[in-house]
């Protein structure tokens, strides 16, 4: 009875983390070092770069293109996107909610978004 609970418990925890990996926005460090991130859309690994690319692309909302400083708060509208350029990088932000927020805290995708490139000091 012991032997089924534990090959039970070793089967659901690797189906939890197949299934996690394949999520959209799931990252992880391919063989060369480099972050990547699943991209359902296009089935496949990409770099965390391609993957707030393809979002903007591909969201229905204006992207704004980067800047250093954030567009018109009178024309933008709920989904906008935008990158920030931030002294250690650019973050992809989104309006959502009356206020720019770093897409990752709107759409839930890996937590490592919220550490790459200018992500970490998006809001000073």
């Amino acid at each position: 009875m012991r032997y089924i609970f534990v090959l039970s418990l070793l089967l659901v925890s690797t189906f939890s983390w197949s299934a996690d990996e394949k999520a959209n926005g799931f990252v992880k460090t391919n063989s060369l070092g480099e972050l990547t991130a699943w991209s359902s859309v296009q089935a496949r690994w990409v770099s965390l770069d391609d993957f707030w690319a393809n979002y903007s692309r591909n969201n229905k909302n204006r992207h704004w293109g980067t800047s250093t400083k954030y567009p018109d708060y009178a024309e933008v509208q709920e989904f906008d996107t935008f990158l920030v350029q931030t002294s250690s990088g650019t973050c992809l932000m989104e309006f959502f909610h009356t206020r720019w927020r770093r897409s990752n805290d709107v759409n839930r995708w890996d937590e490592k978004f919220n550490d790459y490139s200018g992500c970490a000091n998006a809001f000073e």
